[in-house]
């Protein structure tokens, strides 16, 4: 694995930052798929493409029962702001994830596969599109056969709380759920001085606003991190005129499998008895998203033995995060685990994935390379 790096890292680096130079937005990752297919043929590999041009499987090693590592190469719908020479070619495109670092590292864990005399199981590498888009490219690649024969399945996400040379694990959950609620409000309007001859639609916003995350609270077990939060409202615009439609939309996430399945019969039940008194109609569209990532313990001691082959100071804690993560949809079929990827250099400030500032330090390629590497090597 040294003298792969040795020779490699200049390579891995070079990958990474193509990709990031050239970034595609979900479903739309054309270019980058055949970049990574081009990189396996050429090293003796048969990647399969799914129909559809975006996303690939690879197999590695000997047949029967394997692990499989999956990667996400789509971008965000976000400008870049970074400076960097290597910054996004693309006008309102950029990889502030890390999903290019993430693309890189599972290539770079391919190449060192394909040199090694012999592996002790077979690997799966899982180059997948659309993780950014509810509910997530993993589906497709599910019914693709992605997680067929496979024993487990493992993924790393780059982190830039955590200093790079650490890569942090837990058992359990490790994202939440993320579903999207949008109420679509609509009353015969009025004269703001003749509430009581109309359906105030603005009041009954208010209510909506305030008593559908307040009555969850107290629904729900807060042992569960469950939130809701509205991110989006709009209705009227004279200050005299009690206007004839609104909307409002907001996100439902939960750390909590079981919780995921009651939310949303119980938020339509809370909206319909907050709104009934006001006599505003309304329409509920609830989209469901993705479980949570729940890391399973085998698999997640798996990676900690991959983590603590490092060095000592490699392993790390790290907390269950809010965001949504389509890695579960693999986890639904088989057990597995995520680990973060530390990013920050130690210094400075810690940018927030999604951020049009976003970067990382790119020693975190080597590490993730060697993670990877290790559970291939280490699994049985």
């Amino acid at each position: 694995m040294d003298a792969w790096l040795r020779e490699h890292t200049e390579d891995l680096t070079g990958w990474r930052r193509h990709i990031h130079a050239n970034p595609e937005l979900s479903r739309t990752e054309f270019a980058t798929t055949e970049f990574i297919e081009s990189w396996l043929v050429k090293a003796g590999l048969e990647p399969r493409k799914l129909s559809a041009g975006a996303g690939l499987i690879c197999d590695i090693g000997p047949a029967g029962p394997r692990i499989g590592l999956r990667a996400d190469m789509d971008a965000l719908p976000l400008q870049e702001y970074t400076g960097l020479p290597f910054a996004s070619t693309v006008p309102g495109v950029s990889h502030a994830c890390g999903h290019d670092a993430h693309t890189a590292i599972l290539l770079g864990t391919a190449l060192a596969l394909a040199e090694a005399p012999e592996l002790p199981v077979g690997v799966r590498l899982v180059f997948q599109h659309a993780e950014e888009v509810m509910p997530g490219g993993a589906i497709d690649m599910v019914a693709s056969g992605a997680a067929e024969g496979v024993s487990r399945m493992f993924a790393l996400h780059c982190d830039p709380r955590l200093e790079v040379g650490r890569v942090g694990v837990r058992v359990g959950a490790i994202t939440s759920a993320a579903d999207t609620v949008e109420l679509v409000l609509d009353s015969p309007g009025g004269h703001t001085s003749r509430p009581h001859l109309t359906s105030d639609l603005v009041y009954a916003i208010g209510t909506v606003i305030t008593g559908l995350p307040g009555i969850l609270s107290r629904r729900i077990d807060p042992r569960t991190s469950t939130v809701m939060v509205w991110g989006a409202v709009s209705a009227g615009k004279a200050p005299n005129a009690i206007p004839q439609t609104g909307m409002l939309t907001g996100t439902v996430r939960t750390g909590d499998h079981a919780t995921w399945s009651l939310l949303e019969p119980m938020v339509r039940e809370i909206v319909d008895g907050l709104l009934a008194p006001t006599g505003v109609r309304y329409q509920l569209n609830y989209k469901r998203g993705v479980p949570p990532v729940v890391n399973d313990e085998y698999a997640t001691r798996m990676f900690e033995d991959a983590i603590r082959a490092l060095g000592p100071e490699a392993l790390a804690d790290t907390p269950q995060s809010g965001g949504g993560e389509d890695f579960s949809w693999y986890l639904e079929e088989v057990p597995g685990a995520m680990a973060r990827l530390g990013v920050w250099r130690g210094e400075g400030p810690q940018l927030d994935l999604h951020q049009p500032t976003f970067d990382l330090d790119e020693r975190a390629l080597d590490v993730g390379v060697r993670t990877l590497t290790n559970l291939a090597l280490q699994a049985r």
